[in-house]
């Protein structure tokens, strides 16, 4: 990899630190370096292709690592970029499931599918089983039966609509007449009862008691209560 394309700032305070790693990580190829040479080379290898091979490997782990520093230095100044235009995780999501979503429907699969449904569709409205039906359905509602029974049912409606509306109308008119004829009676019923001979007769028959238990009165005439016990003197002391 050109190390001028590589995008690290050499400024930066984490510099040395880039470095110290870049050393241990030397330090920790060398030694597995010796270590692998402790190791039996496999069949047909020669040290001079192991050797080779070591330094390309060694020499690959650190594209990556630099690569891997690239990116997450890309992904800090990404996520810098998002936050000072608003763009949320939330309007991220969105755009990302449209993008989706419209990549489905220009994918080849979904064009196959859809066509595939729309052929299955028109051999279905197409067949014959499916014209009979709808021939059937449409035969029925324009029968005669289908009519009468129609209009069958709407009379039925309408006539149950009317018995309950005059049922309605007829129990309110009889309450209504409950109502007047009590309110007639209770203001007839008193004076059509004094006049009633009954009510003469028991009139007369408690004046009559009244005549026997009183007696007659004349004019000035007081009547003495039998419970009086005042005595009365012929002479008085003075």
């Amino acid at each position: 990899m050109d190390p001028a394309s590589q995008d690290i700032n050499l400024n930066s305070p984490n510099k040395g630190n880039s470095m110290d790693r870049s050393d241990n990580m030397a330090d920790d190829q060398a030694e597995g370096a010796a270590a692998n040479s402790a190791h039996p080379l496999p069949p047909g290898l020669t040290e001079e292709e192991a050797e080779e091979l070591r330094l390309e490997l060694t020499k690959v782990e650190e594209e990556i690592n630099t690569l891997r520093q690239v990116l997450s230095a890309k992904e800090r100044h990404a996520s810098e970029l998002k936050r000072k235009l608003g763009l949320s995780p939330l309007n991220e999501l969105k755009q990302n499931i449209t993008k989706s979503w419209q990549d489905v429907q220009t994918s080849q699969a979904y064009v196959r599918t859809t066509e595939k449904l729309g052929e299955w569709n028109e051999r279905v409205t197409g067949s014959d089983l499916y014209l009979s039906a709808s021939a059937t359905l449409d035969d029925i509602t324009h029968s005669e039966a289908y009519k009468k029974t129609q209009e069958t049912l709407s009379e039925a409606g309408q006539k149950t609509s009317a018995a309950l509306n005059t049922l309605g109308t007829a129990i309110s008119r009889r309450l209504g007449d409950m109502s007047s004829n009590y309110s007639i009676r209770h203001s007839i019923s008193m004076p059509a009862m004094r006049n009633s001979p009954t009510f003469k007769s028991f009139e007369d028959k408690v004046g009559n008691l009244k005549h026997k238990v009183v007696g007659p009165r004349g004019n000035g005439d007081a009547v003495s209560s039998p419970t009086d016990t005042t005595p009365t003197h012929e002479n008085p002391p003075f």
